[in-house]
């Protein structure tokens, strides 16, 4: 089965047509995450987005899938052991996507400083117990003040004491969202983009039986009945409850915008993902994280209440960062003409128990003496294992004297929330990347049992261990995989490179990637294999949906985008026919959304 314009084309005419077990609104990574798991258990399952797939905030994110250690500064142990746990799962599930990326943190001595070296030494080697790598290549390690620079001399050497190195995870967000969708329509779920839910609708007992959906290409209304509808928009989670008249729920969500700006490799050089404090003793952490060619830097976390759909970097946003890089690499000076593209992204925090996923989860502090109390605990357990009950002791009794801490009973993960209204809608909201299918498991539980009520019987899978499209591979054996299959591109004709390129984008998917083998004009073959394997089977629409979410041409691939924009251009509107003004159409958004992400405005429109 493909999965095109065709397929939406039809997947629409069937919606009309069928009472579906299961609504999913969203079709982000939390959207994905639940459609999954309805489809793997048989459950007869829609999903819904009224944008391209991840386009919302999935695809705007660090690009980590973080293990959290920052919550070790207050030892909140249980978040960071669930969070390494999550981030395993995910690595066996979609073993093609996160990579192990080593993470560099330099100490300073200033003020505020989130770790000195003694606590981060502390804080890595719980870590690596709780990530279960302790004694293997990516157990954590300490580096002297000359160590840290003579890898970076670009760092500050002022105040810097040292450093630490542990393990995290880079990661490809919109195409892990993507993965678990084409998985969920493998499987028979019903997957469709640029579909927007305008209203809902409700049997004769007030009950939701399903909503009101404007296909967003023809702006055709139309109705889809569903016996579970749930609610996945992120920062949108009020907007969509909002459509509903009836429901008693009081709004929950507290979107903040994160914005991250990227320079070519040359102008700020980092060998691995680096992660400081800012400076300014605000409390807040910063990366600078090589990719590609190039090397973004992020994050902002300030509150948002704009435009949801349409976040946009500020010269605020660009002026905080700067700043900061600046005087963490004095000797880059970066300005605002140096940047080559940048994202601004909403996180779906919740007003009662949001935090960030990379600056903690609580804004409650632990009393000097709890702190001095775990800290002695934690030399005793890493110097006997015995000792270990003392910590657990410790760590309790910090809990107690942290009301803030207690997680609500509706959360399925650390700062998401499961909630359903009088009149039956699910609301899954909050949680991170990271969490993404450990929320979609517990929503899931819900919906099984609330399709039980009614009579229903599925098997649900285990989630764990159930890989998402092109996450075929041994997990544990990636770097032979990929190679195994990127030797299978070379057979075919790619050059080392691409097929390299092929294989990480692709990973088990890429025999039939290579089906897709082709030539269009003004565009090279592994570029044009792409883009015909994105229209027939990844259900890209527009320019923008291949340019920047199932590759990251406008982010990391700025020195080549130019081009090969018109080919894409080209190439997708011979495939679906475009007359000259939808052409023109496309092509104007297109350059919009690389004008935004160059900052163009900013710049004086240079």
């Amino acid at each position: 089965m493909t999965f095109s314009y065709k397929e939406r084309q039809q997947a629409i005419k069937e919606a009309k047509e069928t009472t579906y077990d299961v609504l999913v609104i969203g079709g982000g990574i939390t959207g994905a995450g639940v459609a999954v798991q309805t489809a793997a258990a048989g459950m007869k399952t829609i999903l819904l987005e009224m944008q391209d797939f991840a386009e919302g905030t999935s695809s705007r994110s660090t690009k980590l899938v973080h293990g959290g250690i920052r919550y070790l500064k207050t030892f909140d142990v249980e978040v960071v052991a669930d969070t390494v746990r999550e981030r395993a799962i995910v690595q066996q599930i979609a073993p093609h996507i996160p990579k192990p990326d080593p993470m560099l943190l330099p100490i300073y001595d200033e003020p505020g400083a989130t770790f000195s070296m003694f606590s981060v030494k502390v804080a890595m080697d719980l870590y690596d117990r709780l990530a279960n790598v302790t004694g293997s290549k990516y157990e954590n390690y300490t580096l002297t003040k000359e160590e840290v620079l003579e890898r970076e001399p670009q760092l500050q050497a002022e105040n810097l004491v040292g450093g630490g190195v542990y393990l995290d995870f880079r990661n490809n967000d919109a195409r892990l969202v993507i993965e678990n969708i084409k998985r969920a329509q493998a499987d028979g779920g019903a997957m469709i983009s640029k579909a927007k839910v305008v209203g809902v609708l409700h049997d004769e007992q007030g009950m939701i039986n399903g909503v009101k959906v404007e296909d967003q290409l023809t702006k055709e209304v139309f109705e889809v009945h569903a016996k579970v509808v749930i609610n996945t928009t992120g920062p949108w989670s009020d907007i969509v409850r909002q459509l509903d008249s009836n429901d008693n729920l009081p709004p929950q969500m507290r979107p903040t915008k994160g914005v991250h700006l990227v320079v070519d490799r040359e102008k700020l050089k980092v060998p691995q993902p680096t992660y400081f404090d800012t400076g300014k003793n605000d409390g807040r952490m910063v990366f600078v994280v090589p990719r590609e060619n190039k090397t973004y830097f992020g994050t902002t976390d300030t509150d948002y209440t704009g435009d949801f759909a349409h976040p946009t970097v500020t010269q605020e946003d660009v002026d905080y960062l700067l700043a900061i890089v600046n005087e963490r690499f004095p000797e880059a000076a970066v300005t605002i003409d140096d940047i080559e593209a940048s994202w601004a992204g909403l996180r779906p925090l919740i007003t009662a128990n949001g935090g960030s996923d990379y600056n903690g989860g609580s804004k409650s502090e632990l009393t000097k003496e709890s702190f001095d109390q775990i800290v002695d605990s934690v030399k005793l357990y890493l110097e006997d294992d015995q000792q270990k009950p003392q910590v657990e002791k410790a760590v309790k009794d910090a809990e107690k004297r942290i009301e803030a801490n207690k997680v609500d009973p509706s959360q399925v993960s650390r700062g998401s929330s499961l909630e359903r209204s009088q009149d039956g809608l699910l609301t899954l909201a909050g949680g991170k990347i990271t969490d993404y299918r450990l929320m979609a498991e517990g929503a899931v539980k819900r919906i099984n049992g609330l399709l039980e009520e009614l009579g229903a019987s599925f098997e649900l899978v285990d989630s764990t261990s159930y890989p998402v499209s092109g996450g075929e591979i041994d997990a544990t054996r990636v770097e032979e995989e990929l190679e195994r299959l990127a030797a299978k591109a070379q057979a075919a004709g790619f050059d080392e490179a691409a097929a390299a390129y092929l294989a990480n984008l692709y990973g088990s998917n890429l025999p039939k990637v290579l089906t897709y083998k082709t030539t269009f004009d003004g565009l090279d073959e592994k570029e044009s294999t792409a883009l015909n394997y994105a229209l027939h089977e990844e259900l890209v629409l527009t320019p923008v949906d291949y340019l920047l979410r199932r590759t990251n041409h406008i982010l990391f691939m700025r020195d080549t985008l130019d081009a090969v924009k018109a080919g894409v251009v080209a190439a997708m509107a011979d495939y679906f026919g475009w007359s000259e003004e939808e052409k023109a159409y496309y092509v104007d958004e297109m350059d919009q959304i690389i004008a935004e992400s160059d900052l163009t405005a900013l710049k004086g429109g240079k």
